[in-house]
């Protein structure tokens, strides 16, 4: 064995217990809806940090889409430089407390991590979290000095692709704006995340370091209906990002799926977290709900929907889903959140038909599944049990089965070109068929997540100044 193994072996064997974070009570949570997860306090946060065994080739690096120097910040959360720590995150990362809540550090850095081959894995998220929060806390105004150019850049989506893209733009010397078509900056963040996810608060103050390094975000601006991508060219801007995010609701195509009381996922999430519905009648957006839900699908949005249903006083509460719950997308966190919450769990079951009372859904007839072959997905593939029929009775319904790319941006730019799903194309560069447009997030790639989206942005961003400054030589 190798001198290096055997530090590391040496290192790991020292390595203390993993710190758990605290959360609020699933009886208490269902009341309100605050921040679940309470985060880790400085001693936690330092007894957490030391775990980390400051492996030389740092995995956890290679296994972060937007590339955190993570042994970094770690020591320096350690030696309790925490507003450092938070600086450090920041080089490569605009969003680190946005970040912190919920990005699946499980499937990613964590998952890398060299301790997680003999134990548990440091947690990288509750860390880069405590750190955000700290500076947040302590109100560090620390802004790096940029030198402005002059050169217009706009970014179209104020989503996770989009802020990032628009923030490193400005960081390299850029003029830039971003134009959102709500009222509101943040995208799928502020419309599509509970606030007991991600607070509210936590969106505008990661939003509002972004202004800080100089970026304009313009909000009521359709692209592509108050003005054209054309038109921004025609403005001055040298190069455009699109980042218009996944937001064309899935349904399921089957019978009596447009009853009242059956929502998308998209629509119902924005009522509640962005219109503030279940403050109503505070706020003017209402949302209809009934004693019994039953929200289908599986991943992240899913959970959510089911957590919201809860908080907005149904006291019966479904996920219906087709596979089991080793094929769940969710992450294993929200997973067991909603499970301890009480939300019943309805798998190998796959609706077939709503039924409707008085023009409203009253029940949804379902079959049984049984698991067959693994599909293109790599998951087992759903296969129908016959004679299993069954009817569940239900007064809301939330279809959470997924995304398609917005497609507002490609119908109103004939030149953009898009694949058979309706996401734009793009080259090796993310430059998409119209020159000095580029794209990235979920416009290309389908609903993915939010670090993924973060990855997108940054990459295009670094794309858009070479192709700037080849262009101005």
């Amino acid at each position: 064995m190798s001198a290096s193994r055997r530090n590391i072996k040496s290192a790991m064997s020292k390595s203390g217990p993993k710190i758990e974070i605290r959360k609020q009570a699933p009886k208490e949570r269902i009341k309100n809806f605050d921040e679940v997860a309470l985060g880790l306090s400085e001693e936690e946060a330092v007894s957490e940090a030391s775990r980390c065994i400051q492996c030389k080739k740092a995995p956890c690096v290679s296994g972060c889409p937007v590339e955190i120097d993570i042994p970094k910040f770690i020591d320096l959360v350690k030696n309790k430089k925490f507003i450092e720590a938070a600086r450090s995150i920041k080089e490569k990362n605009n969003l680190p407390a946005v970040c912190g809540r919920v990005c699946p550090q499980e499937d990613q850095c964590e998952k890398v991590c060299t301790l997680k081959a003999k134990g548990a894995a440091i947690s990288i998220g509750y860390l880069e979290r405590f750190a955000a929060d700290y500076a947040i806390e302590h109100e560090d105004k620390a802004v790096p000095h940029i030198r402005k150019s002059g050169v217009k850049v706009a970014v179209v989506g104020s989503g996770p692709a989009g802020l990032t893209a628009a923030a490193d733009l400005a960081k390299a010397g850029y003029s830039v704006t971003v134009f959102e078509s709500l009222h509101k900056a943040g995208g799928v963040l502020y419309y599509g995340i509970p606030a007991f996810r991600l607070p509210k608060r936590v969106i505008d103050l990661e939003v509002s370091y972004i202004r800080k390094l100089g970026v304009d975000i313009k909000s009521n601006m359709l692209i592509g209906r108050t003005v054209s991508i054309a038109g921004l060219f025609d403005d001055g801007y040298r190069a455009i990002f699109a980042g218009t995010g996944a937001g064309l609701p899935g349904f399921m195509g089957i019978p009596q799926e447009a009853l009242n009381g059956i929502y998308s996922a998209n629509e119902f999430l924005t009522r509640v977290n962005l219109m503030h519905a279940y403050k109503f009648p505070e706020y003017d957006t209402p949302v209809r709900v009934g004693k019994s839900a039953a929200v289908i699908g599986a991943g992240n949005v899913a959970m959510d929907s089911a957590r919201c249903l809860l908080r907005l006083g149904v006291k019966e509460v479904k996920i219906v889903y087709r596979r089991s719950e080793a094929e769940m997308p969710a992450r294993v966190d929200e997973i067991e959140n909603t499970k301890e919450e009480g939300v019943d769990m309805r798998l190998l079951t796959a609706p077939v038909k709503f039924i409707g009372k008085d023009g409203s859904v009253s029940a949804m007839a379902c079959i049984k599944m049984k698991l067959g072959e693994p599909d293109a997905s790599g998951r087992r593939r759903p296969i129908p049990v016959k004679g299993s029929e069954e009817v569940i009775k239900v007064d809301t319904v939330v279809v959470a089965i997924g995304q398609g790319p917005n497609p507002l941006l490609p119908a109103a730019t004939p030149d953009i070109k898009t694949d058979k799903r309706g996401n734009i194309e793009v080259d090796a560069n993310g430059m998409t068929s119209v020159r000095g447009l580029f794209a990235g997030g979920d416009i290309v790639t389908g609903a993915a997540t939010v670090i993924e989206a973060m990855g997108a942005g940054k990459r295009c961003a670094v794309n858009i100044d070479a192709y700037l400054k080849n262009r101005l030589k």
